[in-house]
Formats: structure tokens, sequence, C-alpha cells
């Protein structure tokens, strides 16, 4: 019966011990160390509406554009005006036989037909194309919200598309959901567009066009300097956009003494970009942030890749840095409205919670009883095993920062009865050995190797289950199927090699010769 330190400390089940130990330290506070899901620890629930029309308007005028370019290159006359009108892009020319001459050139342009009356062309965009770029519209929003969101460190969020043009997004204890909505509502639309004229009212341009506002042109406020406001005509579609930008960051400006934002674009934008301001020496440019002239600067010289952006007074830190974010998320093919809001209490998730502990310990209370009396002290082992499996769970949740669910709760307790299956295995075939008149440690030996097979083979087409749970699933079903699939992890090394090392070391520091069973 006498047990050296050495003999302690050199075994198989020393090591495990502490590894099981260090696992629990690390799980300390359990509430810091695990992320849990908004049917826990409550959060916001928002639904957001995409304007769709808007995202079919912008891809209209970009297919304009194109249009007008294949006219230019085709050496056929360019329209006097081009607008886009609900589905349809309308141009005018000098004369009918331009009209005509220009449809022939356009003829052959995808997703769209093309009539002409008079010296009008028009050409309609095919309904399902429209469809398309809605619903690539939606899309895009997902994963321009799942950037940002991920960005401000807002774990497993849900986010998902509701309807034709809706999106569902769950935000799970979140610390400053107001910030959180403030960076989902923000397009962060960065443009960069020449002025074609300003003004101290939106009325003094309009009075230098007799009170309207030129074919694909608008009119954007400035914005304020010293109480005063600006306003710039400038062309709808922007030569340089947000889709041209490669990085932004907050940097301290040596001109200015103050914190600015700057942006460098990609080779195509920065070629892009070279040659409008080439072409505009001279000129005010207008960077666009949402539909305000955040500053319109005057071209001093060509630029290619590099610029800022500068308000007055400069960024403070934390604008700046949540600027960039938004700007290297990239921006949303289309506006978005906020539809409903949700608060989820803590008060629903702290009693799921409870009640979720409580069927763990019943559980374990449970399958304790039956371990002692179906198999003894060997039933012992078992349960030891089965609290080690737990740990083990919430560890391998914690270095993947999984979320835990109310559903992830209820796999965790159906691993715990799932866990106790691999022992039982296991000590049905060491009573099998045993019944044979075989010595104790080889029919252990031979127990743990026969159940080897058929503990990986049940366990692995279950977490082949799990895993297509949660490439299909959403949400909780994916919390679900997380438990599951680690549960099943954690059941294979604490069944095979943990419970072994309890019995390698009775049986090498003990001198047992009989085991119940």
């Amino acid at each position: 019966m006498n047990i050296s330190w050495r003999n302690m400390a050199f075994s198989g089940l020393s090591v495990w011990v502490i590894i099981l130990a260090i696992s629990v330290y690390l799980l300390m506070p359990l509430r810091q160390k695990l992320t849990f899901g908004i049917d826990l620890v409550g959060g916001s629930y928002i639904t957001i509406e995409v304007q769709t029309k808007k995202a079919v308007e912008a891809a209209l005028l970009d297919k304009l554009e194109g249009m007008a370019h294949r006219l230019k290159g085709a050496n056929k006359p360019t329209p006097v005006s081009k607008d886009v009108k609900g589905h349809d892009i309308v141009m005018t020319f000098n004369s009918v036989g331009e009209a005509q001459a220009a449809a022939q050139v356009l003829k052959g342009e995808k997703d769209i037909t093309i009539d002409t009356e008079g010296a009008r062309l028009t050409a309609h965009v095919l309904d399902r194309t429209v469809k398309q770029i809605e619903d690539d519209s939606v899309i895009r929003t997902i994963e321009v919200l799942r950037t940002r969101l991920d960005k401000m460190s807002v774990a497993e969020i849900h986010i998902a598309r509701h309807g034709e043009n809706h999106i569902v997004i769950e935000l799970p204890d979140v610390s400053d959901p107001q910030q959180a909505k403030a960076m989902i509502g923000t397009p962060a639309i960065l443009e960069l567009k020449i002025v074609e004229r300003s003004g101290n009212t939106a009325d003094d341009i309009l009075y230098e066009y007799d009170g309207h506002v030129p074919a694909g042109m608008e009119i954007l406020p400035g914005s304020k300097e010293n109480g005063e406001e600006k306003y710039y005509l400038v062309q709808k579609r922007a030569s340089v956009s947000g889709k041209d930008l490669r990085d932004a960051s907050p940097q301290f400006s040596d001109k200015k003494g103050e914190i600015v934002v700057a942006f460098q674009l990609t080779p195509e934008g920065g070629q892009k970009f070279y040659e409008l301001t080439s072409r505009n020496y001279g000129r005010q440019l207008a960077i666009v942030l949402d539909g305000v002239v955040i500053t319109a600067p005057t071209i001093q010289e060509p630029i290619r890749s590099e610029g800022s952006i500068s308000k007055h007074n400069g960024y403070t830190p934390e604008e700046a840095k949540e600027l960039s974010v938004l700007l290297k998320s990239g921006s949303f093919v289309a506006p978005v409205t906020f539809e409903e809001e949700r608060q989820v209490g803590p008060t629903l998730g702290a009693e799921s919670i409870r009640q979720g502990l409580i069927s763990c310990l019943v559980g374990l209370v449970l399958l304790f009883l039956f371990s002692i009396i179906v198999y003894k002290i060997a039933g012992i082992f078992a349960f030891i095993t089965l609290l080690a499996n737990l740990v083990l769970i919430l560890v391998g949740m914690a270095w993947l920062k999984a979320t835990l669910t109310l559903p992830g709760i209820a796999g965790m307790v159906l691993t715990v009865g799932m866990a106790i299956d691999a022992s039982i295995l296991i000590y049905e075939h060491i009573r099998e050995e045993l019944s044979k008149g075989i010595a104790l440690k080889k029919a252990v030996h031979d127990g743990f190797a026969d159940a080897m097979r058929v503990i990986l083979d049940a366990n692995i087409t279950t977490f082949i289950v799990g895993a297509v749970l949660y490439y299909f699933g959403t949400g909780p079903i994916q919390g679900f199927a997380v438990t599951i699939m680690l549960g099943i992890v954690s059941t294979l090394i604490t069944g095979l090699f943990f419970l072994k090392s309890i019995f390698n070391f009775i049986l090498n520091n003990f001198n047992v010769q009989k085991l119940r069973i």
C-alpha cells in the first residue's frame, strides 16, 4: 500500500491532474472567460431595412456611365442629357439619327432592352436584373455589418436576413448598444467629386441654373465651419469612391496640428484619382462622407493614391478611430433604416442559467448514483472522468471563443449523458475479459483496446451530425452543435486516456488483485 512520491510525480495521472488544475485556474472567473449568448446575458434585437431602391438607382447610374463610355469609345455622339428614372436609363441626343446610331451600339448591352422615341433613347433594365441587384445589396449589407461589429469586438453576433429587405441583428452582452447602433446606421459612403459650383445656400446655386438642378448632378450640404454653412453642386456619380479604398487610419497632421483620417487607395483607385486631379488642376475637390461635404480643398497638384479627411478643429482620437473602422469595413450599397429595437434583460438569462445548472447537477447526481450502484469503485472513476470531461468542454469553448447559449447548455447536459457511455462500453469489455479468467491488468488493457473502435465509431458519426448542424444552422443551433462537437472530442480524450491513467495508477501503485465492476 506504500506509494512513493516519485511514482506519483511521474505517473500519467499526475500529468492529467496538473492539466485539469491549470484548466480550472484559467477558467476562473467563468463569467469573464466565457462568451454568453443573448438568451443568457441579455442584449438587443435590432431589425433594419435595406433601402434596396437606392441600391438599384446607384447600380443604374454606374451602368449609365458605362454606356456613355462605350458610346465615346465607338466614336458615336454623346447624349446632351442623361438620367435614371425608375428602372429606365434615359439619354437625349441632338437628333433622331444620333439616338438610333447610339441604339445600334448599345443593342448588345447585357440585361437591358433598348427603345428609341425621336431623339430620346430609353434602356429598360430587366426585372430579374433589378431583383438580383436588390438581393446583392442585402447580402453585402450583412457582410459590412459583420465586419464592423467584429472590429468593435461584439463577439458571436447573429445577423440574418428576414424577408425581402430586412436584416435581424442580435447583440449579446454589448457594453455600449448605442455605439453599436450608431455604427450599424452609419452608411460610411466616401466619395470624391469635383465641385461644379458652390454657394452659401442651395438657392444661390439654383439661381445660376434657372431654378433647376442640372441632369446628373446634385446639391450637397457642407460641414458647418464657424457657424457658416455652404452648399456644393457636384455630379451624382463619384469618379472615385469608398470602393476604391485600400486602408484608412487616424494620423496626426503636421501641417494643421490636428488629428485627421488618412486614406490610401487601391492601384486602380489611385490611377482614377490621378486622372481626376490631373484634369481638374485649380478646381475644388469635394470629399463627401454620407452625403455631406466634409471638406473641399483646391487641387494644387495631381494626387495618385493618398489623401486625408479633416474637419474644423480636427477629430478627437475616438472619432478618428471610429471613422477609420467604418471606412475600412466598407460602405453600405444602400442606406439602412431602423425598423425595430427590442431590449432583452439579463433576468431571463439568469433564470435560464440557474435552470441549466440545476439540470446539469441533477444529471450528474443521477449518473453518480447509477455509476456507484452498477459499477461500484469503478463507477467513481467514471464519474471523476465525467467531471474532467465538463472542464475540457468549457476550456475548449473559452479557447475557441464560442458562445454559450441556452441550447448550448442543453448540449452540455446531453453530452454528460453520452459521455458515460464510453465508460460503460469499456467496463463491459473488462467484465468480459475478467469472466474468462484473465488477469486484472491484462483485462483492463484489453478492455480499453477492444472498446476503442466501438467508441470511435459511435462518436465520429455523432460528430459529423454536429458539424452538419453547425454548417447549416444559425445562432442557437450552432451553439448546440459546438457544445456537442466539443463534448465528443473531450469524451474521447477523457474516456480513452484519462480514465485509463486512473486505472494504471491504481494497478501500478496498489496491490489490487480484484476489482468489482
